[in-house]
């Protein structure tokens, strides 16, 4: 592999006598892993129909590693929600935000969706996830994620950390800065990662982290749990980046935290002015465990301002719009979700009550997406479909994994069926996928056009 010459020679110095070892790794191949979707399946179900080969992950209950040669996110249960595919060592950052649900939590730098989507399993629909991406189309990216895996409680937002902290001063229990970095622990599954590398790009890096921080810092509450994670090996991005972040806020300070057998733990002396006990910080090494590289910092904020929680200013909704949406729920749902309901435009919302405001901010999904509003009539949204339990729904149309007709359903195909008319829930093998709407023995399909499989898929 074409790694730089800078870097190599940097991390010949850092690791001495592990260097060569750490090489060897970069010629192997890298590690796949996915992670259960407790919110829509249990570990034991899954297991119980699990198509692939796998092995567990010893660092995360849900995890799994899976061979390169098998494809999972080709399978109609990853449009199902039933999984994410996620980098294995990545997915010990979750387990160390551990959010507890009916808690405020915040994952600042979000997209595409990985870390997110592990916090608000843990979260189990309870509390508040706003989980923030600075970059547009990343945030689409995330949103879209956050939607395939069921997630009712959670604001997606486009904004800059600094208004989100003018936004939320001391709000949130819980906050994951996964921090944008020079990417070293991805140079060998990241071509791009390794051509972009530089030293002036480590210090860049370096510090807008330390910006990101500030802003961190002050939107959570006192006692609430502060994680910084990369997914590079510098030292001025990690170990660097939190001793000067201690060092300006001594009212922080670094938590001891489960550590699982191949982690390391932060070098003191790869810093200048390292702050105390940097050594229960986390470093993830390639030629360690069945992973790429990472670095975990958890952090507890003593003490601080308290501040009155932001109410939410419910909205004023048309009364059309809420009795076209009563009439579909009663002829489909069981149950309704729960919450209150929010307009935009045409578009219908429901929102935790604990949500806050959410005025003069930038927000791609403000909570579950229930539905559009057209022509005087309620038609219900892809994430309400896959949010939903099969037993929620009064008709459902379920389909085999292995059969042709869901791949003919993913394709966004017309079905011929049998029943009675109206929409019914499309599931596979028992789990949410989309939505179908019968009239004449025929199935009008209703799986976005944008998600459609193509050709041999």
């Amino acid at each position: 592999m074409n790694l730089p010459q800078t870097f190599q020679d940097k991390m010949k110095c850092l690791l001495q006598e592990e260097y060569d070892a750490f090489i060897r790794s970069y010629e192997e191949e890298k590690n796949q892993g996915l992670r259960i979707n407790t919110l829509k399946i249990s570990i034991e179900d899954f297991l119980k129909i699990n198509p692939f080969t796998i092995e567990k992950i010893p660092w995360v209950k849900e995890g799994y590693f899976y061979p390169n040669n098998e494809r999972p996110g080709k399978h109609p249960y990853h449009d199902a929600g039933l999984y994410y595919i996620q980098e294995p060592s990545a997915m010990a950052v979750g387990e160390l935000v551990d959010p507890k649900p009916g808690e405020t939590i915040l994952d600042l730098c979000a997209a595409p969706g990985g870390k997110t989507t592990h916090l608000a399993s843990k979260m189990n629909g309870q509390g508040l996830l706003v989980s923030n991406e600075i970059h547009p189309q990343r945030a689409k990216i995330l949103s879209q994620n956050v939607e395939r895996m069921g997630i009712k409680n959670a604001i997606v937002t486009n904004e800059t950390p600094e208004r989100l902290a003018a936004h939320f001063p001391s709000f949130f229990d819980r906050i994951l800065v996964d921090a944008p970095c020079s990417g070293e622990g991805m140079f060998r599954k990241d071509e791009e990662a390794r051509l972009h590398w530089s030293p002036e790009n480590v210090a860049l890096c370096a510090s807008r982290q330390d910006e990101i921080l500030e802003y961190a810092q002050s939107m959570l509450k006192p006692g609430g749990r502060l994680v910084y994670s990369t997914c590079t090996f510098s030292p001025e991005e990690n170990e660097g980046t939190i001793s000067r972040f201690l060092e300006k806020y001594p009212n922080f300070e670094i938590e001891q935290v489960e550590v699982y057998e191949g982690f390391s733990p932060g070098r003191a002396n790869w810093v200048k002015g390292a702050a105390p006990n940097i050594e229960q910080t986390i470093r993830i090494w390639p030629h360690r465990v069945k992973g790429e590289g990472h670095y975990i910092a958890v952090l507890k904020k003593n003490n601080g301002d308290e501040l009155p929680r932001l109410k939410y200013a419910k909205t004023k909704l048309d009364p059309k719009m809420l009795k076209a949406y009563q009439e579909f729920a009663g002829e489909t749902l069981n149950s309704m979700p729960s919450g209150f309901f929010i307009a935009f435009n045409d578009q219908f919302y429901v929102l935790p009550e604990e949500a806050p405001t959410l005025e003069k901010l930038k927000v791609l999904r403000p909570g579950l997406h229930l539905g559009t509003f057209k022509k005087n009539r309620f038609e219900p949204s892809h994430a309400l479909a896959l949010a939903l339990r099969k037993e929620e729904a009064k008709r459902v149309f379920d389909l085999s994994a292995d059969s042709s007709e869901i791949i003919s359903y993913l394709k966004g195909e017309v079905l011929s069926v049998n029943g009675v008319k109206g929409w019914h829930l499309i599931t596979v093998d028992g789990y949410s996928i989309g939505w179908g709407k019968l009239a004449g023995n025929m199935m009008k399909n209703h799986y976005p056009k944008g998600l459609r499989w193509m050709g041999n898929d």
